[in-house]
């Protein structure tokens, strides 16, 4: 239980929407690319745009037609919908019948032609459906609801999608210039790897540890991991795991099970990214390579971090005279990139901002001089 309870946000699983699923691939192909571009010769389309969603989708209507050409072949392409009676649904003491849909696409052209559809149309289909998938992708940030472990382990748990509108990327990060490149390039090699995995007879998956204080940027690390690779967050939070009754003996075999399940509950490519407060208070079994690889530590604002804090919030760079005089009191000080930022946000002119945040500064050497004086006393 001390093990579990030391994670800030247990989890953070980063997967991508696209499933090596033919039919998904096929309806994404036929809604984002076919019906698009034949509406026009349909006499219904089905146009919509979901909630806080900021892009139109064209669709095709219900048992509509369409035709796709490819390589000069003509493909005619029908939606079927048909209404099915499901069982009995009791709600409030009240019992009735629920219809639903069912929908589907014929797929018709010439026989001779059937190869070509196996060996070259249905292969492209795959392949561009992916492509438009992610040009029109909208990313989102999946959590589960209240006592959201036991609906977890009991199988029927539902992710609440939202909308990520996180504007963290790795230009706007408060961190080492050096490490930021470490892990753009990891996680580069890690997405181009599918097919070495695979020979290597490994899970494609790769695991992250973030480590450090709090406000030191955890949290918009994993935002800005996901707007670079167009991946949705899954998002599990392990500290309240000792309100859930299911949970309340959960030893540490137990905690390492449930990790270890989350790679296995996921599509193909894999990131699961770990945040602590206290990286040593967790055991060496939850540290090792398989299920935290790399692990980042999440320090205290650097001069370089500082720098790109004051580009983003104040437009200035290093050639500002008073940039000097605040590296030189970061480096007698410890305050996070949070504190500083939220220092810079005080004021809109940056000579007055940056003023404050030097009397902020002096202010924490001060009183960080008094508790060593205090100490040694």
């Amino acid at each position: 239980m001390s093990t579990a309870a030391s994670f800030a946000a247990s989890a953070m699983v980063i997967q991508t929407v696209a499933r090596n699923l033919l039919p998904y691939e096929l309806k994404a192909y036929i809604f984002n690319n076919i019906s698009t571009k034949t509406c026009s010769s349909m006499k219904l389309c089905k146009v919509s745009m979901g909630e806080k969603e900021t892009k139109i989708v064209v669709s095709m209507a219900k048992n509509q037609e369409t035709v796709d050409v490819f390589d000069g072949v003509k493909f005619k392409w029908r939606q079927v919908t048909r209404q099915v009676e499901s069982k009995n649904v009791v709600f409030q003491g009240q019992s009735s019948n629920v219809r639903s849909e069912k929908r589907s696409f014929d797929l018709s052209f010439h026989k001779k032609h059937k190869e070509k559809v196996l060996d070259s149309y249905l292969p492209f289909v795959l392949k561009e459906s992916k492509r438009l998938m992610e040009e029109k992708k909208t990313l989102k940030l999946h959590t589960l609801g209240n006592d959201h472990m036991r609906r977890y382990v009991g199988g029927a748990e539902t992710w609440q999608p939202i909308k990520l509108d996180h504007p963290a990327n790795f230009g706007t990060l408060a961190m080492n210039t050096e490490l930021k490149a470490t892990i753009m390039e990891d996680l580069e090699r890690f997405v181009k790897r599918k097919d070495y995995y695979r020979r290597v007879g490994k899970a494609w998956k790769r695991g992250y540890l973030l480590y450090g204080p709090p406000g030191t940027g955890k949290s918009s690390l994993i935002a800005a991991m996901a707007n670079y690779l167009n991946f949705d967050i899954y998002d599990l939070e392990l500290t309240d795991i000792h309100t859930n009754s299911d949970l309340r003996r959960v030893t540490l075999s137990g905690l390492l099970n449930f990790i270890d399940g989350l790679w296995s509950s996921c599509g193909d490519e894999r990131i699961i990214v770990f945040t602590t407060n206290h990286k040593d208070r967790l055991d060496p079994s939850l540290l090792r390579p398989g299920r935290m690889d790399v692990h980042i530590h999440m320090s205290y604002c650097s001069p370089s971090g500082f720098d790109t804090l004051a580009v983003n919030y104040l437009g200035v760079n290093d050639h500002h005279p008073l940039m000097s005089i605040t590296r030189e009191l970061l480096a007698k000080t410890s305050v996070t990139p949070a504190e500083v930022g939220e220092q810079l946000l005080k004021n809109a002119d940056p000579e007055a901002a940056l003023k404050g945040l030097i009397d902020f500064l002096q202010q924490k050497v001060k009183e960080e001089d008094e508790v060593q004086v205090s100490d040694k006393s």
